[in-house]
């Protein structure tokens, strides 16, 4: 069978690193099996959805480097189809209204807790006589409708998790209906995935028991539970072991970008987190050609951000200047980039390194008296003219012959003085870029020259 994966994120925020490996595990499985990926966005929700939120979505997929082969195709225009659903549960008895508000159900857990009793919903709707259910239609009171799960379990071979097992009769009847009559999602989504065709859904770990539901609900309407694949990727933590749920919002996609992360580090970063393979740079042939949903831990995966960054470090040492020159400061060269790419871990870091060798940065005087005074020396034997990395070269040489320091001693006081940084790029790529005024200028100052 050709796959048919989807990936439905909901337009209520920014796309975060959880959604985004879902999204390119969906991608990846359809690419690898000749399959068709379909981006739907789950939008019934009209009071959180918002569009500048769609707007997002699609052009953080399209930056990550996802295309998708169906849709965008929006749950809001397919009410009809969830309405008519509807219609078919409610007449096999699979669907019926409660009218209990949420401070009444609120109360019903605190008894059932207090008794000792899973907090679940009672079905007291399913023991309304006829005439009982008649009065509350005619209160002008709008019922929520539940969907009457079966009795027994709802068991399946997840594609990543193994033998997976959820009890029905431990869980709450679910609503799918609100009293405004349109669906949640627990029950569009299933309408979709059975209209659709969807053969796999790839989704994270916390679906579990959704899935255990949905596969009751598309069997009430007539489907086939084990004609659709499960997978479930375990959930992401933080480096110290915490739900990263805690910390959302400074790991969206949007944010990690205006960061400077690389596009191409986080997809390799998040496809190969969980699994045995290298944390390594890989362009999307490659991705493609090594996924594998079998590989995927059974256990949590520690996304780091310092191993995020390092690997982000190696993306941006391979990347060619074309790919990176409209990202740059204006003005920056390939000589440039070629200079100061080895020492960056996030591509924003390089307008620091452009000011340097471009702008007015001015180290404060140095304290000892013996670094003012070497340089000013550095200063005076400043070569004239032209210069390449062998006049620096010459230029350090000078200074050795001429004051006995070398390494450390020699280069530390140079590159603070020159740069206002203790470490960065060699001295002799970054001087041609500075030029002999601004190189002056600031031994100059750091000596102590206030002329």
């Amino acid at each position: 069978m050709t796959p048919r994966v989807r990936f439905a994120p909901s337009p209520t925020g920014y796309l975060h690193v959880g959604n985004a490996r879902v999204a390119l595990a969906n991608a990846l499985f359809a690419s690898k099996h000749s399959g068709t990926f379909l981006l739907r966005l789950d939008d019934t929700d009209r009071a959180r959805c918002r569009p500048e939120y769609e707007a997002a979505i699609l052009e953080d997929l399209r930056w990550l480097g996802i295309s998708w082969q169906e849709g965008p195709l929006h749950q809001r225009g397919r009410l009809e189809r969830y309405a008519e659903a509807a219609e078919r549960l409610k007449a096999s008895g699979r669907l019926y209204p409660c009218w209990e508000t949420e401070e009444e159900l609120a109360f019903k857990r605190r008894e059932r807790l207090r008794r000792g009793l899973a907090p679940i919903y009672d079905r007291a709707a399913l023991a309304l006589t006829e005439e009982q259910r008649a009065r509350a239609m005619a209160s002008g009171r709008r019922p929520h409708w539940r969907f009457r799960l079966s009795h027994g379990v709802s068991a399946w071979d997840d594609l990543v998790l193994g033998r997976r097992v959820v009890k029905l009769a431990a869980l709450s009847d679910p609503v799918l209906v609100r009293e405004d009559g349109t669906p949640l999602y627990t029950f569009a989504s299933v309408v979709d995935d059975l209209e659709l065709g969807i053969t796999h859904v790839i989704r994270g770990e916390d679906h579990v028991t959704n899935t255990g539901v949905q596969r009751d609900i598309l069997a009430a309407l007539g489907g086939d539970p084990e004609a659709i694949r499960f997978a479930h990727l375990p959930l992401l933590v933080g480096a110290d072991g915490e739900p990263l749920s805690k910390r959302l919002g400074s790991l969206s996609l949007r944010a990690l970008r205006g960061d400077g992360i690389e596009a191409a580090a986080l997809a390799a970063y998040l496809v190969r987190l969980g699994t045995a393979a290298d944390i390594a740079p890989a362009g999307w042939e490659e991705l493609v050609a090594g996924f594998d949903l079998a590989a995927f831990s059974r256990s949590p995966a520690r996304f780091d951000p310092v191993q995020l960054l390092a690997l982000n470090r190696r993306v941006l040492q391979a990347l060619p200047f074309e790919a990176v020159r409209d990202r740059l400061p204006e003005g920056a060269t390939e000589h440039f980039w070629n200079a100061v790419r080895g020492n960056l871990d996030l591509l924003s870091e390089a307008r620091q390194w452009w000011e340097v060798v471009a702008g007015n940065i001015m180290p404060p005087p140095f304290e000892a008296e013996e670094d003012r005074a070497f340089l000013a020396a550095a200063a005076a034997a400043l070569p004239q003219g032209a210069w390449d990395e062998e006049t620096v070269a010459a230029w350090t040489r000078a200074l050795t012959a001429a004051t006995g320091r070398r390494g450390r001693a020699l280069f530390r006081p140079l590159r603070l003085a020159l740069t206002g940084e203790e470490h960065g790029p060699e001295l002799k790529d970054l001087l041609p870029l500075m030029g002999r005024d601004r190189a002056l200028l600031r031994l100059s100052l750091a000596a102590g020259d206030k002329a």
